[in-house]
């Protein structure tokens, strides 16, 4: 069975590309110089304990967020704490179509969004979402239970804090690393439909197999080397691995250089 070596880079909107540098050895799988861009595919699943949804993920919120963004976690009094996973993510999803009315009614556009719910198990059960920036009070304030007979405004669910995205040369990565972390308990994401999407580009034999090999070695922290491989991209982060099957593979995360 023949092998060679793929690059692979993910477009996460214009100003962050991760790339797979990595052996391929099914021969069906060979297309000499593919470059057609395409989308990344989603993961089927939604459950945040398996890597490539994790990783997913991580390329979505660099698609589509910046430091204009907020980072908002949203907790439960004992009183309205929901049984299940299943019941927060409806709880949540009535906040963000509250979210999306006020906007609409102050003639905003709605919101992108990403929530990512946790616990289960014997944690409790927090949101974290990542969204479109707008007025943190006003936000704040919506998270609320409808209002009964006499009230002005209904009770309040619980704990929320909505803060700006806190991003550095690293991006966005940090702050999904720690919300998507391997979960104790259960660990869901969902995500608006109005995200832009990561896209791929695939190219095969640009690189020999001593080559991989020399530069996982070698070259994998040069950023030198790597701005001289990419122009216009400065080398965020380089992780490279060893399989006694597969070989060396390469990890790169790149941000477009102002």
């Amino acid at each position: 069975m023949g092998a060679f070596v793929r690059e692979k880079k993910i477009h996460c909107g214009k100003n962050h590309m991760e790339v797979d540098i990595y052996q391929i050895t099914d021969n069906h799988l060979r297309k000499k110089n593919r470059r057609k861009r395409e989308k990344v595919t989603a993961p089927s699943q939604k459950n945040l304990n398996d890597k490539n949804a994790r990783r997913y993920l991580r390329q979505l919120a660099k698609a589509n967020f910046t430091s204009q963004d907020l980072h908002v976690s949203c907790t439960y009094k004992p009183e309205y704490l929901p049984a299940t996973i299943e019941e927060a993510e409806k709880e949540v999803g009535k906040f963000i179509r509250r979210i999306q009315y006020r906007r609409k009614k102050n003639g905003q556009e709605p919101i992108k969004y990403i929530i990512i719910t946790e616990g289960g198990n014997g944690k409790r059960i927090h949101h974290h979402i990542i969204m479109s920036g707008m007025d943190r009070d006003e936000l704040e304030d919506l998270w609320r239970r409808p209002r009964r007979k006499g009230q002005k405004k209904g009770d309040k669910i619980g704990f929320i804090n909505a803060d700006r995205l806190q991003i550095d040369d690293e991006g966005i990565s940090p702050l999904m690393a720690y919300v998507s972390k391997d979960p104790k308990g259960r660990k869901r994401w969902r995500s608006s439909q109005n995200l832009v999407k990561p896209t791929q580009t695939v190219a095969d034999r640009k690189w020999s197999r001593k080559r991989l090999t020399e530069t996982a070695s070698v070259h994998d922290a040069d950023q030198a080397f790597w701005a001289k491989k990419f122009p216009g991209w400065q080398m965020i982060s380089c992780e490279s691995e060893y399989n006694e099957i597969m070989g060396w593979s390469i990890y790169l995360e790149l941000r477009r250089m102002e």
